[in-house]
C-alpha cells in the first residue's frame, strides 16, 4: 500500500501505531437471486484507492448484476456495501463515474454538443471541463465532427469522457472494450492506464482474460455468482513459476528435463518444453548448466509466469 493518501480518504489508527487507509469500495456478502438463479452468492472483497480493479468472468457469473448493485440501480437481496467508508450516499454518488453502456449520442451533434446534452442532463462538471475531458481521451482534434463519422473506438472515448465530468474520483465500466476492432481496444486499454495514472480508481468488469491481466492491478474471479478468488493480480496469478525450453533433441530433453531436482510437471507446447517448479524456486542457470552437462544445448530458455487464462480455466472449471 502506498505511503502517500489520498486528502479524500478516511485514516484508521490503530494501538500500534499503523495507519490503515479505507477501501475505495467495500462489499460485504452481497447476494442477488432473479427467481431460481442465484446470480450473487455472498459476494466479499475490498477494492483497493488507486487500483484498476477487474471484475473477470464469463457471461452469467453475475458481473453485471454486481456493477448494478453497487450503482444503486439494483438492490440486493442481502449484505452491504459501502463507498468511501460510508453508507451509499448521494454525496458518495457524485465521486462515481460510471459507463454500463454505450450512451445514446446524437449522431448529427459534435462531441463538444452531445457533452454539453450530457452535462446539462447529469449536473455533473462544467462547459470549460469539457474541453479537459476531450483532452484526456485524445479527442480534442475531432470536438466539432460528428458522433456519426467516429469509429467505434472513438464512440467508446467519447462515452469515457462523459464519465470523467465533475471529475470523479472511481471509474465503474462494464465491458468497455466490448465489439470493438484491436485499434480500438487498445486505444481504451491505453486510456484505463492513464486513467489510473491520474489516481482514479477503476472497477472494470470484463470476460476477457487477456485484458485483465495486461490492465488491471487486481481482480476477482466470478463464476456462477460465487467469488472464486480475489486479490493483487500477481497473487492471484502467480502460484508456481513455469520455465519455457527448447532444444533439437526434444524428446531426449524431456527426459532429462523430468529428472531436474524441483520440477513438479513437464508438459510439451509444440517445439518448446514448459516445465513447472514451485514459485519463486525456478534457477534458469542451474538449468542450463544442468542440461548442458548432459550434452543438450537449450536453444531457448524463458521464465514464464503463469498465464491468466491457464489460472481462470483451472478456478472456472473445477
Amino acid at each position: 500500500m502506498p505511503e502517500k493518501v489520498a486528502e479524500n480518504f478516511t485514516l484508521i489508527k490503530f494501538s500500534t501505531n499503523t495507519i490503515h487507509m479505507q477501501p475505495v469500495l467495500s462489499l460485504q456478502a452481497i447476494s442477488k437471486r432473479y427467481g431460481n438463479i442465484q446470480a450473487l452468492n455472498s459476494i466479499s472483497f475490498d477494492v483497493p484507492e488507486g487500483s484498476v480493479f477487474g471484475i473477470l468472468g464469463p457471461n452469467g457469473s453475475g458481473k453485471t448484476t454486481m456493477l448494478g448493485i453497487i450503482l444503486d440501480i439494483l438492490r440486493a437481496d442481502a449484505g452491504s456495501f459501502s463507498w468511501f467508508g460510508t453508507s451509499p450516499s448521494a454525496e458518495s454518488r457524485k465521486k462515481i463515474g460510471a459507463l454500463l453502456e454505450t450512451p445514446n449520442f446524437y449522431h448529427y451533434l459534435s462531441a463538444t454538443d452531445n457533452l454539453n446534452i450530457t452535462q446539462a442532463i447529469s449536473g455533473r462538471g462544467s462547459t470549460p471541463e469539457i474541453e479537459s475531458v476531450l483532452e484526456t481521451v485524445n479527442l480534442a482534434q475531432r470536438k466539432y465532427s460528428k458522433f456519426s463519422t467516429y469509429s467505434l473506438g472513438m464512440k467508446q472515448r467519447l462515452a469515457i469522457a462523459g464519465t470523467l465530468l465533475g471529475n470523479p474520483n472511481v471509474l465503474v465500466f462494464d465491458e468497455p472494450t466490448n465489439g470493438l476492432d484491436p485499434v480500438g481496444i487498445a486505444e481504451i486499454r491505453q486510456l484505463i492506464k492513464d486513467l489510473a495514472k491520474q489516481g482514479k480508481t477503476i472497477i472494470m468488469a470484463s470476460h476477457l482474460l487477456d485484458e485483465v491481466e495486461k490492465v488491471c492491478t487486481h481482480v476477482a474471479i466470478l463464476k456462477k455468482g460465487v467469488l472464486l478468488t480475489a486479490g493483487a493480480v500477481d497473487e492471484v496469478l502467480t502460484n508456481e513459476d513455469i520455465v519455457e525450453i527448447s532444444a533439437s533433441d526434444l524428446t531426449g530433453l524431456e527426459i532429462i528435463i523430468k529428472e531436474f531436482n524441483g520440477v513438479t510437471n513437464v508438459k510439451q507446447d509444440g517445439n518448446h518444453l514448459h516445465v513447472f517448479f514451485p514459485i519463486n524456486t525456478a534457477n534458469l542457470e542451474e538449468i542450463n548448466r544442468y542440461c548442458f552437462s548432459k550434452d543438450i544445448t537449450l536453444s531457448q530458455l524463458t521464465l514464464k509466469r503463469k498465464s491468466l487464462e491457464s489460472k481462470f480455466f483451472e478456478l472456472t472449471n473445477n
